[in-house]
């Protein structure tokens, strides 16, 4: 399976988010999935990216290479991808992923998780999306959307996303 992440390339994140990031990537390494990932070499791309290169993984990273002015860029990767816009790297990740984990990140990942959660609803991909709830991330937009759906602005009639809290529930949803 290639399994796209969203997650933050921040240098400045709590050890306790990359650690467990990095046990994700070595478990996806050891059930033999590809990782389709932005490229990044820091953060929780980094973490996850280093845990599947560590156990034999392969790592497709995609990202403009403009990218690497703001974030260091993995020079590890399997096969890298240059795009030309962060447009054609998104368009990239769906094509390219079976599935989708949103990781613990910033605006970018929230750009990127809205994004193919829309397109899902859309029924523009039938993707399974997991969102890695870390350290209880993510119980805020999650509350948000529950919140949504309640006051009928999101209108869903299907489960959109998966939410898991440790490494074992997201490789629970995956297979």
């Amino acid at each position: 399976m290639k399994i796209c992440l969203y997650g933050a390339a921040s240098r400045n994140i709590d050890k306790s988010f990359t650690d467990e990031c990095y046990k994700l990537g070595a478990e996806i390494a050891k059930k033999e999935h590809t990782l389709i990932f932005g490229g990044g070499d820091t953060g929780i791309m980094g973490a996850v990216s280093q845990g599947v290169i560590d156990n034999n993984g392969k790592t497709v990273g995609i990202a403009p290479e403009w990218i690497d002015d703001f974030e260091k860029l993995s020079p590890n990767c399997s096969e890298f991808i240059y795009v030309d816009s962060m447009d054609e790297r998104k368009n990239l990740f769906l094509e390219k992923s079976d599935a989708f984990i949103i990781a613990p990140g910033g605006i970018g990942t929230l750009d990127e998780l809205f994004e193919i959660l829309t397109l899902k609803k859309l029924k523009k991909h039938d993707k399974e999306i997991i969102i890695f709830n870390l350290n209880s991330y993510y119980d805020k937009m999650i509350e948000m959307l529950n919140e949504m759906d309640e006051k009928r602005f999101l209108n869903t009639t299907f489960e959109l996303f998966k939410i898991a809290n440790t490494v074992d529930d997201v490789l629970n949803y995956l297979e």
